[in-house]
């Protein structure tokens, strides 16, 4: 059996490591795929980005199945052109795509749902945002309407820095066409978590839950990130919020996607805000897993995957369920020198394993901005390599990360050391 997995971060490499491992040991393209799937055995590098292209070699090769892992192949209809040539594709169509690709359509399909989310309002003009964000005060949330690869969203504290963000955007076009429309939203207190399910259009399969790390540096400092590190599962979703969760936000989104006319299939990412008292609000969505979430889930699952994703392209996870390692898993992030605005390209990445991406059982580096240059591994994008490892309590977990990051150097390595920091002493739940 033959599957492709379409990207080249750290979530496609643990998408592809995960189903590389099923007992029906498939062979697995990952295309473009970067230097760390050119390590794993049974899988594949396939230097192939156009989705036309794609659609050609899956249907030539008779592959059993696709799984997109970035946004931008989804928000751009790879999964529209895929299922018009009668091929099996795991992801949302560009229209339901939507609900990642703009936040004034995700916002306006909340209020529309009644799914819980900060109130907002949406401005392409400068002045009009100026004065909105003069009469709200602050602390309040700039966002860049379309996507912005996870750095389209200031968290402003000052008047300053909000219409610093909003200028930024509106006015000198700092992030392009994705800052053409801003939306400007309340902000929410409490802590965050992410929650990703699976979704056959009309079944929901979740996965475990689990926490990230969005700024630069330790205590939470610094620029907003596409992510520094993350952990599952996350203490902070109770039994309780994760039955919440699913009735109110979950459930409701892939109701209300339906009832619009808009089937959604694929994974669906609920950015939650968890208040003092327990009740969840969507922060964003995304059609996708997250990066560096994927990497700590995928290495919980004990499942075969490849079975999951059948039962989710036949509209069947009704049928099927995951089991989960019950310890945590816990990825840090190491960064190129100038991560997040310049990341640098083309350092050696020094202490990688000889054969493959693993330090024993319980510790893997994926690898998400890598490339390889005859027998080096070199850095090639702004986020290098996750090394995630699995432990009995997540100061175990970071522990052994942090051991094995100790032995890894390239110029200009910069990593948080307190990824996990909020759960540590915290009562693991069993998801």
């Amino acid at each position: 059996m033959k599957i492709l997995v379409v990207g080249s971060g750290g979530r496609e490499h643990a998408l592809a490591w995960r189903i590389a491992r099923s007992p029906r040991a498939p062979l697995v393209y990952v295309a473009p795929g970067n230097g760390g799937t050119a390590r794993e055995r049974n899988i594949v590098n396939l230097p192939i980005t156009d989705p036309a292209t794609l659609a050609a070699f899956a249907e030539r090769e008779k592959l059993a199945f696709t799984v997109v892992g970035p946004e931008a192949p989804l928000a751009a209809g790879i999964v529209d052109l895929f299922r018009a040539r009668g091929l099996r594709i795991f992801g949302p169509t560009r229209a339901a795509a939507q609900l990642e690709s703009s936040k004034d359509f995700a916002k306006a399909f909340m209020k529309r749902h009644g799914i819980p989310t900060a109130d907002y309002e949406t401005f392409t003009d400068p002045q009009a945002a100026h004065d909105y964000v003069a009469r709200r005060g602050v602390p309040i949330v700039i966002k860049a309407d379309g996507l912005a690869a996870g750095k389209g969203v200031v968290v402003a504290t000052t008047l300053a820095e909000a219409h610093a963000a909003i200028d930024a955007m509106l006015v000198s076009a700092s992030m392009g066409e994705a800052g053409a429309r801003v939306v400007i939203e309340e902000f929410l207190a409490g802590e965050e978590a992410s929650f990703i399910v699976m979704v056959d259009s009309r079944h929901v399969l979740p996965l475990a839950s689990s926490q990230d790390h969005k700024r630069l540096r330790d205590g939470d400092q610094g620029p907003n990130t596409g992510g520094m590190g993350a952990y599952s599962p996350a203490p902070v979703v109770t039994p309780d919020i994760h039955g919440r969760v699913l009735r109110e936000i979950i459930k409701p989104t892939v109701e209300g996607m339906a009832a619009d006319g808009i089937p959604f299939t694929g994974f669906l990412y609920a950015g939650l805000m968890i208040d003092a008292s327990g009740r969840p609000r969507t922060l964003e969505f995304n059609c996708r897993m997250g990066d560096p979430e994927t990497q700590p889930i995928m290495a919980r699952i004990k499942s075969d995957l490849v079975d999951v994703f059948e039962h989710a392209l036949a509209g069947t996870l009704d049928q099927t369920e995951i089991e989960w390692d019950r310890r945590t898993a816990l990825g840090v992030v190491l960064a190129a020198a100038g991560y997040p605005d310049a990341p640098r390209k083309g350092d050696p990445i020094e202490g990688l394993p000889a054969h493959g991406n693993e330090f024993g059982e319980d510790c893997i580096v994926f690898h998400a901005g890598t490339t390889t240059d005859d027998k080096r591994v070199l850095t090639a994008g702004g986020r290098v390599l996750c090394v995630t490892a699995l432990g009995d309590s997540v100061k175990i977990a970071q522990s052994r990360a942090y051991r094995t990051i100790d032995s890894l150097r390239f110029d200009g390595m910069q990593y948080r050391r307190d990824i996990g920091h909020r759960a540590i002493g915290r009562p693991v739940q069993p998801r």
